[in-house]
């Protein structure tokens, strides 16, 4: 495990963190047993970063990781969790929801605190109901040890949340499609400018970026490559090949996963990659860009639905469908996923959409997710849904039997 220093605190971090926003489930519910081995078992590799918040796992995830940093883990580690920005509508809310965390952790301190999903009209809102006293109180008080933000905001307000408050660090979404996202390279580089340390949240863009199989078009910019590497390795090894990253966070769930990425986490080096190398990943990049229909990363901020459309899991087989060319496949994994046979029997298909317009407002990547749902029913919702989801039922009563 290779590790990088936090300018501010000379505190050295391992450059993967464990993001624990999708761990295991089993029955609906959090996997708990493969969960606390999951996070133990990378912490006994030398990771160091664990990173939550409030809402993960429908409030689950703080308590789970509490749990999971017993027996010795907590003092092993740097422990992250978020202020729910959402939910603060006085000053005292903020002392309500940290006190909480500190007790759903079962700590007495948060190594680095964020304030969560800010943009420039949420800060200007948090300033106003006295978010500095409140960090400057929870420091000097010893709940929470370095304070940051975590950002989702249009390009122009960074710098100035980045100037408003003597941050320690920021969390910045940030990969090889969305160097001109968000805060992008020029947010990553200006924070960094200024003794930041910057987190590195959706690395593999939902997922998108990672899959074992990419599209024909882009496994055949990989072969040109002299050395062979995963999806995944090119993935993270751009970002690590920037010096001003910090800690690359990863949403594993998967043995397998965890494997592969903490043993890519021994080659993440500043400029670990050639400038050849560079220039198929901006041509990976492109080609993406025209593959992907809609930019969605999964996070799944947009919901609950009212009207109980799975909009993450929609915009994933929309874009499936477009990417891999294989429409047949991806219209029944879209017929069956949608129908909730495999969830909780809550189908969640795009035609259920009201245009109440919630999660549009709630989106971090200011999708227009009405407009995009109409446009996966006409893809994925023809007169042959019906048939192809009662073939997808057949399938699966045969495999259980």
């Amino acid at each position: 495990m290779l590790y990088r220093k936090v300018p501010k605190n000379g505190d050295e971090l391992s450059i993967l963190g464990f993001g624990c926003m999708r761990f295991p489930a089993k029955d609906g519910q959090i996997d708990e047993p493969r969960a606390i081995r999951q996070i133990r078992s990378a912490i006994d590799r030398g990771l160091n970063y664990i990173d939550t918040a409030w809402p993960y796992h429908g409030g689950e995830s703080e308590p789970l990781v509490g749990r999971a940093l017993k027996d010795g883990y907590r003092e092993r580690v740097k422990l992250a969790t978020k202020l729910p920005s959402f939910l603060i509508n006085t000053r005292e809310d903020m002392d309500l929801y940290l006190n909480a965390q500190l007790k759903k952790l079962d700590t007495d301190h948060i190594d680095y605190y964020l304030v969560h999903t800010l943009t420039g009209p949420v800060w200007e809102a948090m300033v106003t109901l006295g978010i500095h006293d409140f960090l400057d109180k929870a420091k000097a008080d010893g709940l929470i040890v370095n304070a940051g933000f975590s950002f989702h905001g249009l390009p122009g307000d960074f710098n100035q949340i980045v100037d408003d408050y003597p941050w320690d660090f920021c969390q910045i979404q940030y990969n090889y499609l969305d160097e001109d996202y968000q805060a992008g390279t020029a947010g990553l580089k200006y924070a960094a400018s200024k003794d930041l340390a910057v987190i590195i949240m959706e690395p593999l863009r939902g997922g998108n970026l990672g899959q074992p199989t990419p599209p024909p078009a882009i496994e055949k910019i990989w072969s040109k490559a002299e050395t062979s590497r995963s999806p995944v390795a090119w993935a993270l090894l751009w970002i690590w090949n920037h010096p001003e990253v910090t800690v690359i966070l990863s949403g594993m769930n998967e043995e397998a996963h965890i494997d592969e990425n903490i043993a890519l986490a021994e080659q993440g080096f500043p400029a670990v990659l050639a400038s050849a190398e560079l220039e198929l990943v901006v041509q990976a990049a492109n080609t993406y860009r025209e593959l992907m229909k809609v930019g969605c990363t999964g996070c799944g901020y947009c919901m609950p639905c009212p009207a109980n459309v799975a909009i993450p899991i929609c915009f994933e087989m929309f874009n499936k469908l477009h990417m891999f060319n294989q429409p047949d496949a991806a219209r029944f994994g879209y017929a069956i996923r949608m129908s909730g046979d495999l969830t909780n029997g809550v189908s969640g298909y795009a035609s259920q959409c009201v245009h109440c317009g919630h999660c549009v407002d709630k989106c971090p990547q200011q999708i227009p997710i009405p407009d995009i749902l109409a446009q996966v029913v006409a893809d994925m919702e023809d007169e042959g849904l019906s048939e192809r989801l009662a073939i997808a039922r057949k399938i699966m009563l045969k495999k259980v039997n």
